[in-house]
């Protein structure tokens, strides 16, 4: 294998400027979703105690199932809120989205050093594009499969945070609980954005990375392959 011969120019192709594209993208995507912190608030009201908050902090994976409530003080009402969590579990949905958005986030960096580094080799190699055609298609898929789950779960995870969380506590039962706030959601919103953002990237960039395969231009691979030796009667 030769050393590398930087060469910029692969950037301002459709190949190389979409994968820049997809690089940065990826971050975003999982930057949005794996550096959320939240947390949910009701207000308390019963004798001795008026409108006393009580709140559960969430953040990612989102195992809601493991945030603790936390009240002053600690004994509010009779009733030790910190043995008390919030209903649900998102991890999988969660964790699964930013972890494919991280490993697609290194195979662009990857990829962008072939390209830049040794885009003579990638075009004379015939199984490069064919392994890079084919990482295209399954993350193109991939990206479908794994946004819509974490936005299936994101839209679990507003329900189970918002006004329905008093209907799941036992301990409002007996005394006046209200719904007070939940930490905004915008930056989650936007990783389901990029999420779908990126399916469209790499689904429009399956197009450029085909043209160099040799199922695009079979007849360039076929003079590869006979060593430029004219047919017989020539």
């Amino acid at each position: 294998m030769s050393g590398p011969q930087i060469n910029l120019s692969p950037l301002k192709e459709p190949i190389g400027f979409i994968k820049l594209l997809e690089w940065v993208s990826s971050i975003f995507a999982f930057a949005t979703c794996g550096g959320f912190r939240g947390s949910t608030r009701i207000l308390v009201s019963c004798q001795g105690f008026a409108n006393r908050s009580v709140s559960a902090d969430f953040a990612y994976p989102f195992r809601l199932n493991q945030a603790n409530f936390h009240s002053e003080p600690t004994m509010l009402c009779n009733r030790t809120w910190s043995k008390f969590v919030l209903i649900g579990d998102f991890s999988s949905s969660a964790q699964f989205f930013v972890t494919f958005a991280v490993f697609v986030f290194l195979y662009c960096m990857a990829a962008l050093v072939l390209y830049v580094g040794y885009m003579n080799l990638y075009r004379e190699n015939r199984k490069m594009p064919m392994i890079d055609f084919g990482i295209t298609l399954i993350a193109t898929f991939l990206w479908l499969v794994s946004t819509a789950a974490w936005a299936k779960a994101l839209t679990d995870i507003k329900i189970a945070t918002g006004e329905s969380v008093l209907h799941e506590l036992d301990p409002c039962k007996g005394i006046v609980c209200l719904f007070d706030s939940v930490s905004s959601m915008g930056s989650l919103n936007v990783s389901v954005v990029f999420g779908f953002l990126n399916m469209i990237l790499w689904g429009g960039n399956a197009w450029f990375v085909y043209k160099e395969t040799s199922f695009h231009n079979p007849s360039n691979a076929a003079t590869h392959g006979s060593g430029g030796v004219p047919p017989a009667g020539m």
